[in-house]
């Protein structure tokens, strides 16, 4: 396998011998000191356990991935599969390129041997010239012996997976989805089959269905991070207000926060003000944020560790709901605290949407907006109230925002839940600004209250709940910060 291909660039640096010589010498050693394991590292091997036992026999490849190109010579931030940052316990720190190769043995879980791009040596060239590996550009790299001693993996070349790519067959399974280049080895294979790979990403999203203790405590300090960001979009209300693009801003605060505190954003920040609330992906966030208006923010921070939060928030710009606007935000509450109430171990999944859906169906009747009795609305075949609600209203969530998502219809959405799960409970009402079917106070009015709930021995906690949720606790938070 070759390694990353250096890009062409109009470089002045002389390419003689000499100074080749010259830059590849005179450089003081740099010790390896061997690092302490990962407490990951535990928690990692568990996983690979799990996977083992459900693909017994079979070669396992699952690739990290590899930059990809944004424009011309330069590319988007690397992030590695979640599936195989879930199985090494790399993160952020994760080397483009890298995969994860699990052998069946005779008997015990499969073992594991990561491969990676080893840096360009000082007496090479790509040493000074190669801008996507070398060291003068992007830094030192850790050495085989390093990453070894801190994932507790065995480690290898990736100039040496070709050849072990080659001599696999039938009994192969792949995430096709990660790495192109791993794809197109194995092609050439034909041994090889394909019949695997949809079971093998299947198993990477349901082992994550509940989590273990490391990743519960990576969920809290996500959260915690994340709570910080919005206490900084609320303080710098007064000026995201005064702004022609007050959204930008807003999306900006929270994002010095998330990389402040973690490695990035967990997914694109939706800062929606007005109407542009009513719009559930608003993601271009050019829009004002005006006094009278209500702001949805929808944000997560992202942990080096690549565990992710998702809360939404929705604050009255100039610090006080209007009446209407209270009436649609505490409908929204009172459904998200429905949903809540009843989530234990035991319950369906779905249970949780009822709940939210029951609450909501309800509060449209008593305002008049139904086009049929509740019991009615409620039907499967009916559910007109999901025009103001058209998302569900919990997701799990962990490594990705909308974790887990290849695992089976019967063990997440009809499935049951577990001590140790995570997800969101997130209803809102959207009112579309050109929708008739509302009266016009109504029009324009977005609300979405979010928050990331861990399922205990006996019941949940509101893993979020240090977040304002009432009408009055966010008028007090905004006027504590903002006024």
């Amino acid at each position: 396998m070759s390694e990353t291909p250096v890009r062409k660039r109009r470089s002045t640096l002389p390419s003689t011998p000499e100074f080749g010589t010259y830059m590849s010498t005179g450089w003081d050693d740099v010790p390896d000191r061997r690092p302490d394991q990962r407490e990951v590292a535990v928690f990692a091997a568990r996983r690979r356990a799990a996977v083992s036992a459900r693909h017994p026999g079979n070669w396992l490849v699952v690739p990290a991935g590899d930059l990809v190109q944004r424009s011309n010579d330069t590319d988007y931030p690397f992030r590695a599969h979640s599936g195989f940052a879930h199985l090494t316990g790399w993160g952020a720190d994760t080397i483009p390129g890298s995969v994860l190769v699990l052998e069946p043995v005779a008997e015990g879980p499969h073992s594991a041997t990561l491969f990676f791009p080893a840096a360009p040596g000082r007496d090479t060239t790509e040493f000074f010239t190669d801008a996507r590996t070398g060291e003068f550009w992007t830094g030192p790299r850790p050495s085989l012996a390093h990453v070894e001693a801190e994932l507790g993996l065995r480690t290898r070349p990736l100039s040496e997976l070709p050849e072990v790519l080659s001599s696999l067959g039938d009994d192969t399974a792949v995430v096709t989805e990660a790495d192109p280049e791993v794809n197109e080895l194995l092609s050439r294979t034909p041994s090889v089959a394909s019949t695997l790979d949809s079971d093998l990403f299947r198993t990477l999203s349901e082992i994550r269905l509940v989590k273990d203790d490391y990743e519960i405590a990576q969920m809290r300090r996500a959260i915690d991070a994340t709570a910080r960001g919005f206490d900084d979009i609320v303080t710098g209300l007064p000026i995201s207000s005064g702004h022609v693009r007050g959204e930008r801003l807003v999306e900006g605060v929270f994002h010095s926060r998330a990389r402040l505190e973690g490695n990035d954003v967990g997914y694109a920040t939706i800062a929606a003000s007005g109407h542009h609330a009513t719009v559930l992906h608003w993601e271009k966030n050019d829009g004002p944020v005006l006094a009278g208006d209500l702001l949805l923010v929808d944000a997560g921070v992202e942990m080096d560790s690549y565990y992710t939060a998702d809360i939404t928030r929705t604050v009255p710009v100039d610090g006080h709901f209007s009446p209407v606007q209270r009436q649609v935000y505490e409908a929204v509450l009172d459904a998200a605290d429905a949903a809540f109430a009843v989530t234990r171990p035991g319950v369906r999944f779905l249970d949780v949407h009822e709940a939210a859906m029951a609450v909501i169906a309800a509060r449209l009747d008593e305002w008049g907006l139904l086009t049929m009795s509740v019991e009615e609305a409620l039907e499967r075949d009916n559910q007109p109230h999901r025009r103001y609600m058209v998302h569900g209203t919990s997701h799990h969530l962990g490594l990705d925002v909308h974790d887990c998502a290849q695992a089976r219809l019967e063990l997440y959405q009809e499935g049951v839940l577990e001590e140790g799960m995570i997800f969101t409970i997130e209803p809102g009402l959207y009112f579309q600004s050109t929708d008739l079917t509302v009266p016009a106070e109504y029009r324009g009015i977005g609300v979405r209250i979010e928050d990331d709930i861990l399922v205990t021995a006996n019941g949940a906690e509101n893993m979020s709940v240090g977040l304002p949720r009432s009408a009055d606790d966010v008028e007090a938070w905004v006027a504590r910060l903002a006024l």
